[in-house]
């Protein structure tokens, strides 16, 4: 009996009804029992590995990206329904601009139908209140894909209990750069003086404005003052009314221009700078197909307390049965961290 025989069988199998009433209803009660421990509030997916799918199984490259998808859309649902609060794919890196042409197209156009569906079927986005946001350099996106881009953000912004950060096209060099970018605008951009009803501009540039304006009617002795008090009455006339006893206004000195002390400059600045800044700090990072590297991706986002997980099998392969030991090790993981942080006395 082949292999192939042996495999449609037991697909026959696990897709009968019973079968999958069996397994939702496991899936229920194991989510159910997760969620009676911590849950990680943002969770990273390098979802690396529909190429290698789909030469296995012997199908088109581009039908190993929609069986990618396929297992996103599984991926983000358990994620939800356990209380996780941001997600964060790798959908497209700028290095792939590199890959053949009729890959990036595929790519391109998968994009725009999977964004498409996203809107017209987001049931699972709004029912667990989930927003889309496109991280990445937005200069490189097509312009055929921008509209669907701008369609999936606009069409999921009332939903605020979640988060779905789609990066594309990202690479964390250029994050990290452009973080850098805003920080020394920041530190270095003049800050802008308050324009009071009283600034010395102000009343100079009112008083010559009335002085080309009047006739010259005064006796000789007395012009210059009597214009100097009428056009100072008048410059004050437009914003706020003076006592007339009040004492002549006084020149304010010019302030010098104060910029921020770059010694201030800390991690928090440039996070602050990054686009995962209004996103919890990262708790988790897998990566699938078996590769033991980061790839460019959340290096800023990953810190001490970020656990690191690097599975064998493919993106399309990935599901609850996965996903639970690593859930299980984080929060095995976080009861031994509190109890170093709280020891028993």
């Amino acid at each position: 009996m082949s292999d192939l025989y042996l495999s449609h069988v037991r697909n026959w199998i696990w897709k009968s009804p019973p079968a999958e009433w069996v397994m939702r209803n496991a899936r229920e009660l194991l989510i159910g029992t997760l969620k009676q421990g911590p849950i990680p509030q943002h969770v990273a997916f390098e979802m690396d590995g529909n190429r290698r799918f789909a030469k296995n199984h012997k199908i088109e490259t581009i039908e190993g990206h929609h069986l990618g998808f396929e297992a996103l859309a599984r991926v983000l649902e358990i994620c939800y329904k356990c209380g996780v609060k941001v997600v964060t794919v790798y959908a497209f890196s700028i290095e792939n601009f590199n890959r053949p042409k009729h890959e990036v197209s595929g790519l391109m156009a998968m994009a725009k139908v999977k964004l498409e569906q996203l809107v017209q079927h987001g049931e699972l986005l709004d029912r667990y209140g989930a927003g889309i946001r496109v991280l990445g350099q937005r200069e490189l996106i097509p312009d055929d894909v921008l509209p669907y881009v701008d369609r999936a953000i606009e069409m999921t912004k009332h939903n605020k209990d979640a988060v779905l950060n789609i990066c594309f096209p990202y690479t964390s060099r250029a994050e990290m750069t452009s973080a850098i970018k805003a920080t020394v605008d920041e530190y270095t951009t003049s800050p802008r003086l308050p324009n009071t009803p009283f600034s010395q501009s102000r009343i100079t540039q009112k008083i010559r404005s009335n002085r080309s304006k009047k006739p010259d009617l005064s006796p000789p002795g007395d012009t210059f003052l009597e214009n100097e008090k009428s056009d100072v009455d008048d410059s004050m006339s437009s914003t706020t009314a003076l006592d007339p006893d009040s004492p002549p206004l006084q020149s304010s000195p010019v302030k010098s221009i104060k910029f921020q002390n770059p010694e201030t400059i800390t991690a928090e600045t440039i996070n602050s700078h990054t686009y995962t800044a209004e996103c919890p700090p990262l708790d988790i990072f897998i990566r699938t197909s078996g590769v033991t590297r980061l790839s460019d991706f959340m290096l800023w986002q990953c810190h001490e307390n970020t656990q690191i997980f690097f599975l064998k099998c493919l993106w399309p392969e990935f599901d609850l049965w996965h996903f639970v030991p690593i859930l299980l090790e984080w929060q095995w993981r976080q009861k031994k961290l509190l109890e170093k942080e709280n020891p028993r006395r």
